[in-house]
């Protein structure tokens, strides 16, 4: 979801969201805040483990839904966090960080998104996210657009598959095995209900529930009640119906007498899908991705700066925007602090406390930088007004790409920047590339960007490792900061 898709952040915006809106009205919305990656497999591991997702063995992409589990065993989460602080733990939604289903001698682990032959969908799955902090879980293994097509819960298929499926236009999914009760349409709502109940059981202890939704991810698939409502196209409805899940949320908190005392979050783990068509979006007068260049997959604004809006009526002062930037991973040193708790030097390496900006807004900034990843594995380093991207494009699926009847991949990347440096306070939608006229900050953010990936964290503490095959050592830029 892009950052322009939230009405009280976009003024352009052709239709309401009253239930974003007024998370905004009633707490805080950080105006410079992103994921660290512009896809979503990634930077749901930052926001789950406080560590850029980079560090892990992922440096590219996203995993399928038969992949393996992506967080590391023994490796602290949030989740694990606040149950040894006593809470309640639940994640109910799209994972999309890989488990372990059982296999058959004839599994076969097919690149891409297809299904892969061979698993025992009867069998217990390992690695789920009952295994990662969470005391129940219900929903999908990776995205809605993902096989298999087959509920959860906890460490179990719901159902076995009965039958095939798959969609197409903007209600797409890929074709696989679906159970019986698995309706995509339907997805949404479900879940949602799953979420109202998990709060109405945990209402008299502390909670932490954890709600990544399947929207307005592919399939775009709005309700009826919806369709034709934002005046623009599906997704816009489908905007609109996410906006309506934060209601149904918000009434379930005030019902059971936990709203003052609840903070609520929300978020995105990336920008805005080109799926969404943004030329038909555009003639009805709206660009999800606002001011910024463009969207999911991208090294640019656009592909990781994202809604971030946060109420919590008993401590958050209301009506604030922050300016200051803020990555979702923080939520893992936010939370610690906010419980009192000291994170071991192997949990949370690139998570920076926010609480001090809930509490008071209008304070001094708690990151000196952050870092971005695009969806092929591009590094981009920001501090301050100046952003260095180690790229020569968007990294992601944005133009200019190389035309092959006019010139090859490599002759295009010789002919373009190597890399690229904006300076977002006077070029927000980083189209000037002022790389030659400031060699030094070149040099400079090139060099401290190589230092956050040798030592492994970029809070203070004792280095640590990173995960996967050492790639860094064979990127250029990086070899010459050695």
């Amino acid at each position: 979801m892009g950052y322009g898709d939230v009405s009280a952040q976009n003024e352009k915006c052709p239709f309401r969201t009253p239930n974003f809106d007024a998370i905004c009205e009633s707490g805080i919305r950080f105006s410079d805040a992103h994921s660290s990656s512009a896809v979503c497999t990634p930077s749901r591991y930052s926001i789950m483990t406080g560590r850029y997702n980079w560090r892990s063995r992922l440096k590219s992409g996203v995993i399928s839904g038969y992949s393996e589990a992506l967080i590391e065993p023994g490796r602290m989460t949030v989740a694990d966090l606040f149950r040894a602080e006593g809470y309640r733990t639940a994640a109910v939604g799209k994972w999309h960080l890989g488990m372990g289903f059982a296999k058959t001698p004839d599994f076969e682990f097919r690149q891409g998104f297809e299904t892969c032959p061979g698993i025992d969908y009867a069998a217990p799955i390992a690695d789920s996210p009952v295994t990662k902090g969470f005391d129940y879980y219900y929903g999908i293994s990776a995205s809605l657009d993902m096989p298999p097509y087959i509920y959860i819960e906890n460490d179990r298929f719901t159902h076995l598959p009965d039958r095939e499926t798959e969609g197409e236009g903007k209600g797409f999914w890929r074709r696989g095995p679906t159970a019986p009760d698995f309706v995509h349409e339907e997805v949404l709502g479900h879940l949602t209900d799953k979420v109202c109940g998990k709060i109405d059981e945990y209402r008299d202890e502390p909670f932490f529930i954890y709600f990544p939704l399947p929207a307005p991810h592919t399939p775009i698939l709005p309700s009826k009640e919806f369709r034709g409502k934002s005046g623009t196209n599906a997704y816009g409805d489908f905007v609109l119906m996410c906006d309506a899940v934060v209601g149904t949320i918000t009434e379930k908190l005030k019902a059971t007498g936990l709203y003052e005392n609840t903070i609520l979050i929300f978020t995105s783990d990336n920008g805005c899908s080109p799926m969404a068509d943004f030329e038909e979006l555009r003639r009805h007068g709206h660009n999800p991705s606002y001011v910024f260049r463009g969207h999911k997959f991208d090294i640019w604004e656009g592909g990781h700066r994202i809604p971030l809006l946060i109420r919590w009526p008993a401590a958050i002062p209301a009506g604030k925007v922050r300016a200051g930037i803020v990555c979702l991973g923080d939520l893992m040193a936010t939370m610690a602090e906010l419980l009192g708790v000291v994170l071991p030097e192997s949990a949370g390496e690139d998570s920076v406390s926010n609480l001090p900006l809930w509490l008071d807004p209008d304070g001094g900034e708690v990151r000196e930088h952050i870092i971005h990843q695009s969806y092929d594995g591009s590094l981009s380093l920001r501090m301050g007004r100046y952003k260095l991207e180690m790229c020569p494009g968007s990294g992601g699926e944005t133009g200019p790409m190389p035309n092959p009847s006019l010139m090859s991949v490599e002759a295009w990347t010789d002919a373009m920047p190597e890399f690229q440096l904006y300076d977002l306070e006077t070029d927000i939608g980083e189209r000037r590339n002022i790389i030659e006229e400031r060699p030094e900050l070149y040099t400079a953010y090139r060099r401290l960007l190589a230092d956050c990936v040798r030592r492994g964290r970029t809070t203070p503490g004792a280095p640590q490792a990173n995960d996967g095959e050492r790639v860094w050592e064979t990127v250029q830029w990086l070899e010459e900061e050695a």
